[in-house]
């Protein structure tokens, strides 16, 4: 074991529950599929797909399509000389354009993000041996905590900030106002992740190109297609020019960029399910809210965070699972996260399970009224 870095040593492996024979609401997945006439013609797509050939290793038929269905604007004329337009990055999900940033720094590199936020941050700055920041929210609200968040950029002065908008796993969107400040107060790059933007009508795409050090990163896989395995950057062309640098050839197959490309051509299908989901988001917050014990948090994703009551959180977290329902629980992390479960938003009769079994699971001989007065 000794060939092996000590920071590799002392990491856990990522770990994805087995949902065998459960209804996964778990991983913040689309849950609807295609209907029979565009997975026909999907498949069409595919015949002549070139498999004995290597693909784009740049994927430009794709890039274009990204940048045509995510309007990238251009820089302003005082930008010029500096950084000459924005291009686009694609990777294997968002989380190789994580790793790809964060392999682009320095050893001596600081990385720093909210916390509770997307775990990945955390998990490859410290596979690389890099010092990693989390700078915690504020309780109850999971708001930024801005004067704390700009202290620790004068501290630490890190290379790269991670700032998920919407937050995983909290699901709000943070003030407008906070991050633009967080943008001017850092030298180094800041990175949007906009992971849940089809759920949240609310975006930083149009912000590039007003800031040399901003990017923003999106992934397909919320949308429906996490099976395909692709995610994006925009920025400045010279900070995406040194990450083609490190990116390795071939990163996306090409069956995964004729799918991607076919699929966002039929967006519209997309903007059907997402507002659906947005929709039954409502129904299943406002049912959460009315159980005793349960407080559900406003969300801008495709999952909601709810605490349970006092050191129950694994507790029902287990019971829901006996029922058939597999969900995230949060509550072993500790911290502001103590006693949170975290649920997907699936299908309207998957919601119902749902809300049965934490009813269920909620029930006991002291509280035999579930709902609040």
């Amino acid at each position: 074991m000794s060939i092996f870095r000590k920071e590799v040593l002392a990491l856990s492996a990522y770990k994805v529950a087995d949902a065998t024979g459960l209804i996964k609401l778990d991983a913040m997945e689309n849950p609807y599929s295609w209907p029979e006439d565009i997975k026909v013609n999907w498949l069409d797509t595919l015949k002549d797909c070139p498999l004995n050939r290597y693909p784009d290793p740049e994927g430009r038929q794709l890039t274009a399509t990204i940048k045509r269905l995510n309007p990238i604007p251009p820089c302003p004329p005082s930008t010029k000389g500096g950084w000459e337009g924005l291009d686009v990055l694609l990777g294997n999900g968002s989380d190789e354009i994580i790793q790809l940033l964060l392999m682009a720094m320095p050893s001596t590199a600081s990385v720093l993000a909210p916390d509770p936020g997307f775990v990945m941050y955390k998990q490859l700055s410290l596979c690389l041996g890099l010092s990693y920041h989390g700078i915690p929210l504020q309780p109850d609200s999971f708001e930024l905590d801005l004067p704390a968040m700009l202290d620790a950029i004068e501290k630490y002065q890190p290379s790269v900030i991670f700032l998920a908008y919407p937050n995983n796993p909290t699901g709000n969107l943070f003030s407008n106002a906070s991050i633009t400040d967080i943008i001017k107060a850092s030298k180094g790059l800041v990175v949007i992740d906009e992971a849940y933007a089809p759920f949240a009508n609310a975006s930083f795409i149009n912000s590039l190109g007003q800031y040399p050090n901003l990017l923003v990163m999106r992934t397909v896989s919320k949308l429906g297609l996490a099976g395909l395995r692709l995610g994006y950057l925009a920025g400045p062309q010279n900070i995406i020019e040194q990450l083609h640098k490190i990116r390795l050839p071939y990163n996306i197959n090409s069956l995964t960029q004729i799918s991607v490309n076919f699929a966002l051509s039929n967006h519209s299908l997309f903007d059907q399910q997402t507002q659906q989901i947005c929709a039954d988001r409502t129904v299943v917050f406002n049912q959460l809210n009315i159980l005793n014990g349960i407080t559900a948090y406003p969300s801008a994703a495709n999952f909601i965070l709810f605490k349970t009551p006092k050191n129950r959180g694994t507790e029902i977290f287990e019971a829901i699972k006996k029922q058939g329902v597999l969900i995230k629980n949060l509550s072993p992390q500790g911290g502001l996260l103590s006693d949170c479960l975290r649920v997907t938003l699936g299908k309207p009769e998957e919601n119902t399970a749902f809300l049965n079994a934490l009813t269920n699971s909620l029930r006991s001989s002291n509280s035999p009224n579930m709902l609040k007065t």
